[in-house]
């Protein structure tokens, strides 16, 4: 049966704060370990005023702390913005904090705008450098090298497992070169879903972490008693989608009842073609949508996002896709 895995984006709600955000992530993740979700990823954005989760190993760690079995990690570190050798140890130290639960997956876009990639000191130019950097990180988590005089202190042979993600055939292409496991970003750029998946199988070359192919796909998926009820919820990520477009990136606002008013015909477009990969409804509703997204992907795993406004909703609908998954 396909896996389900839950990613947060950790959204500071308007009239709410950034340690109200990170609890409700880990509170979610304590009842998403119950409903039998296989892991709970939070990604890396900075300077977004709306998201808690930038200093994501950390955010990792206070998820971690609440869970006992689920999978925590990074979906993902944006690896240009870091040293190699920095990842490692963090996650290193996850690792020998929560032995066997941690993720790390990895991307190649900053996961912010140019100014504040200047303020991390970073050259925007580490993104051409990130295959070579992917590798010396997988170094430093795997066995110390005779003569090795650089280790990850803790991380070195912690052999925390790596991912690739990516939204383009690019990720696909070196996720097969270097034998990873794949995340494909759809549920904020659809557009090459299909062939990333078709260029990652056909070219995966097996590696000690993965003998074969393995490939999980992102879906936003809102589940309420009602398609109507679901529609609701669903605006407030349709807000987001819209507000991102305006380049006016805020806090995460309650749910209205009609997106029509919200944005004009051209942020329409915008906001629903980066939100295509999405299934929106109660519960027949989105198990036919989930039906037909693995009929035509073949996803090995589901990474969900359900970006509700209200924590107890946002439970609800969480509960809702697991209960599709019971065997």
């Amino acid at each position: 049966m396909t896996q389900i895995s839950i990613l947060d984006l950790v959204r500071i709600r308007e009239g709410s704060n950034a340690r109200e955000a990170l609890d409700n992530a880990r509170d979610l993740a304590h009842h998403a370990e119950g409903w039998g979700y296989r892991r709970f990823w939070m990604a890396e954005h900075h300077n977004m005023q709306g998201i808690a989760s930038a200093a994501t190993s950390v955010a990792i760690a206070h998820v971690a702390a609440g869970t006992s079995t689920l999978r925590v990690g990074a979906g993902g570190i944006m690896l240009p913005n870091h040293s190699p050798l920095v990842i490692a140890e963090q996650f290193g130290t996850l690792d020998a904090l929560f032995p066997g639960r941690i993720d790390l997956g990895l991307g190649r876009a900053p996961g912010t705008d140019q100014l504040t990639l200047r303020a991390l000191r970073r050259n925007p130019s580490s993104a051409d450098t990130f295959p070579q950097d992917v590798l010396e990180l997988q170094a430093y988590l795997g066995p110390v090298q005779p003569g090795q005089r650089i280790r990850a202190v803790p991380g070195a042979d912690s052999q925390v497992p790596l991912w690739i993600l990516g939204s383009s055939t690019f990720g696909a292409a070196l996720a097969a070169e270097f034998g990873l496991p794949y995340a494909f970003a759809s549920h904020f750029a659809p557009e090459a879903l299909d062939m990333a998946l078709q260029v990652y199988r056909a070219r995966f070359k097996p590696s000690e972490q993965q003998n074969a192919p393995y490939a999980m796909v992102g879906v936003n998926i809102i589940a309420a008693d009602s398609d109507e009820e679901a529609r609701r919820l669903a605006t407030t990520q349709q807000m987001s989608a819209t507000d991102a477009v305006r380049g006016a990136r805020g806090l995460s606002r309650p749910p209205i009842d009609n997106i029509e008013d919200y944005w004009t015909p051209e942020e329409k477009y915008h906001a629903t073609h980066k939100l295509a990969c999405s299934i929106i409804g109660s519960p027949s509703t989105v198990r036919a949508g989930v039906d037909q997204l693995l009929a035509r992907t073949g996803a090995d795993e589901l990474m969900i996002v359900s970006d509700v406004f209200n924590h107890h909703q946002r439970l609800r609908s969480y509960e809702l896709i697991s209960g599709l998954f019971k065997d």
